[in-house]
């Protein structure tokens, strides 16, 4: 090293060239370890959503004196795929199949229909009372179900709607207001200038929605819906309390009836179970590209 030369630099003072390849080779390993270790954390993390869903489909596939066998046994010598038919006979699968679907489809339709009319007035209409009015809207969202369930039971009793799946539907066209602050927020995205320009060439505020809004919003309208639907494909307690008349049980109730009033079974409620969740797994994995772009274009990102 020549006099009054430093360490790892060169007498005009800039890092040779062995020290910034040290340097950069030092953060290219950083920068692998980091990335190795945050994707076996999230493999940790998978394995333990990953391992239930994986006992219930074992459990679907094994005899009846292998379901609670100790040690466990996660794959069984031969896989018993006739439970899976014996399921589907022990109960009404597909009736309570068909009326979810009916339950799940309509509910989304419902909150399609109403909740952008709502966005829509919060978001591009400018009148005095909406920021007040879209206060109120989240507010309600704090209101737990059990504390409007007996006055809502009432209500739809006087109707004549009970052990009908009208007090399960009809809520989902009056609007949802965690729906309604998803589609405000993506409107907020859309420039006036669009609005604006359709109102010179003499459009109605409907016919802005429905010519210029709703086509720039298909995915937070399939997130909307997806959403919905697996609400209501989930929803034990609403159809638990409006319907009492077993050939219009949903899925949830259903099996759950199955579960209580017979010999339980785990096999075939395991194989049950597993063709329960197989739709929703398959509509999740068809809509996911939309369903990950809809999150990020509203107004939760960031």
């Amino acid at each position: 090293m020549a006099a009054g030369e430093q360490p790892g630099f060169n007498l005009t003072g800039a890092p040779r060239l062995g020290t910034r390849s040290a340097a950069a080779a030092t953060r290219r390993r950083v920068r692998w370890g980091t990335a190795l270790g945050v994707r076996l954390a999230l493999i940790l993390v998978s394995l333990g959503f990953l391992l239930p869903f994986l006992w219930m489909v074992t459990t679907s596939l094994k005899p009846t004196e292998l379901v609670l066998a100790y040690p466990p046994v996660w794959w069984p010598p031969e896989p018993r795929w006739d439970n899976y038919v014996k399921a589907v006979e022990a109960v009404p699968f597909f009736r309570y199949f068909l009326n979810t679907l009916v339950y799940g489809c309509a509910s989304a339709l419902g909150v399609l229909v109403s909740c952008p009319l709502v966005a829509y007035s919060l978001a591009k209409i400018r009148w005095r009372e909406r920021e007040a009015l879209l206060i109120l809207i989240l507010a309600t969202m704090l209101v737990p179900f059990p504390v409007t369930m007996v006055p809502l039971y009432v209500t739809f009793a006087r109707l004549g709607w009970i052990n009908t799946l009208l007090p399960l539907v009809v809520p989902a066209f009056l609007g949802n207001a965690f729906f309604i602050f998803l589609l405000r927020q993506f409107f907020m995205t859309i420039p006036e200038e669009l609005s604006d320009a359709a109102r010179i060439d003499g459009a109605s505020e409907l016919q802005i929605l429905c010519r210029v809004l709703l086509p720039l919003s298909r995915p937070v309208l399939a997130v909307v819906a997806l959403f919905q639907f697996l609400n209501a494909w989930n929803d034990f307690l609403g159809p638990l309390i409006y319907l009492q008349d077993g050939r219009k049980f949903t899925l949830a109730v259903g099996l759950q009836m199955y579960r209580g009033t017979n010999y339980v079974q785990w096999d075939l409620l395991m194989a049950a179970s597993t063709l329960v969740v197989l739709p929703t797994l398959a509509l999740f994995f068809m809509t996911q590209k939309t369903f990950i772009e809809g999150i990020t274009l509203t107004g939760l990102k960031g």
